[in-house]
């Protein structure tokens, strides 16, 4: 019965990270990745392994994939403004980064 379950547990963990590598948009893929957290917590459960079963709940099906969520939106916000402000996703600077960024490039040379 226990290596039934060891089994369907490692099944899960196959497919559900076969589909966090299959989906392609980054905040599909960060909800499969918080699946795959929670499958992988059974299976160190089922491998009578609590404290890495707690651990991996509150960092892979939590924590990651909420920074995942959040530097998503912060990049396509940032997308958005650049192209309101001229075209570039930089805030207009064409890629220097202002004042500061076209000095250190021409002190490196």
């Amino acid at each position: 019965m226990t290596e039934a379950v060891i089994v369907l547990a490692l099944l899960l963990v196959a497919v559900s990270a076969t589909a966090a590598v299959a989906v392609r948009d980054p905040v599909r893929q960060s909800l499969v990745l918080a699946v795959l957290g929670v499958v992988l917590a059974v299976l160190f459960t089922v491998l009578q392994a609590p404290d890495v079963a707690l651990s991996q709940l509150a960092v892979g099906s939590a924590l990651t994939p909420l920074l995942l969520l959040l530097t998503v939106r912060k990049v396509r916000r940032r997308g958005q403004r650049g192209h309101e402000d001229g075209g570039h996703g930089d805030g207009g600077h064409g890629g220097y980064g202002g004042p500061a960024g076209r000095r250190g490039r021409e002190s490196g040379r």
